[in-house]
């Protein structure tokens, strides 16, 4: 059976996204969590992380030994260890695309996950007002990420078809964007609702919102309250 070693749910977007494939696929997994200290430099979590991973990051896959510590190539292995479904799309040309988008997330977006962390539990819409407003980076990530969605090939469906990959990648974007409540198109807010009410993303959600842990270097827009 897997191992993933993930962080809290309520903050960690890398996590999130191999965890929704392993749940969405129903592949048998053994979920590890790590949360991050309270407060930057303090606790275990680096210590507790090298002993597992290297890398010393979150989220980590073992298989028999094997150690894998990057989203994508987690995820990767995981569509070569399970080639009988469609971790990613059946369709070659849709693969190449899921590929694609999925890479450009990996490496991309960096405005808006400088300026709207994930914290799935928060309502931060004037915080979202204010940095709409200011931050011409973030609009244009947004923007690019609309384009991506817009062109799914059935506006009632996922990115590529059927529940891939690609979308588990974008998954923590549909969560900042109602956290932050951003100003997004019609068929933007359609693929949202349709990513919330898969069964995989519900449960993620399910638990970030039951984690009572506050991580104060994540929450750079309020105090703590619970």
């Amino acid at each position: 059976m897997y191992q993933l070693y993930i962080a809290n749910k309520n903050y960690s977007s890398w996590s999130m996204r191999p965890w929704l494939v392993l749940k969405a696929f129903n592949l048998p997994f053994q979920e590890i969590m790590i949360p991050f200290p309270a407060q930057r430099n303090t606790g275990t979590f680096k210590q507790d992380i090298l002993a597992i991973n290297p890398n010393g990051k979150v989220p980590v896959l073992v298989d028999e030994g094997l150690i894998l510590w990057d989203s994508l190539a987690i995820c990767e292995y995981l569509a070569e260890q399970n080639s009988d479904q469609a971790l990613w799309p059946k369709d070659v040309k849709q693969r190449a695309r899921a590929r694609c988008i999925s890479a450009e997330m990996h490496s991309g977006f960096s405005s808006l996950r400088n300026a709207c962390g994930m914290n799935i539990r928060a309502n931060l819409e004037d915080v979202g007002k204010h940095l709409w407003q200011d931050n011409a980076e973030l609009r244009h990530d947004v923007a690019r990420i609309e384009q991506i969605w817009s062109e799914r090939p059935d506006m009632n469906g996922f990115l590529c078809g059927e529940f891939s990959i690609a979308d588990a990648f974008y998954a923590p974007v549909v969560t900042r964007l109602m956290t932050y409540v951003l100003p997004v198109s019609k068929s933007t807010q359609q693929y949202m609702q349709t990513m919330m009410q898969h069964p995989a993303m519900k449960l993620w959600i399910d638990g970030a919102l039951q984690e009572k842990a506050w991580v104060n270097y994540l929450e750079p827009y309020q105090q703590q309250t619970l």
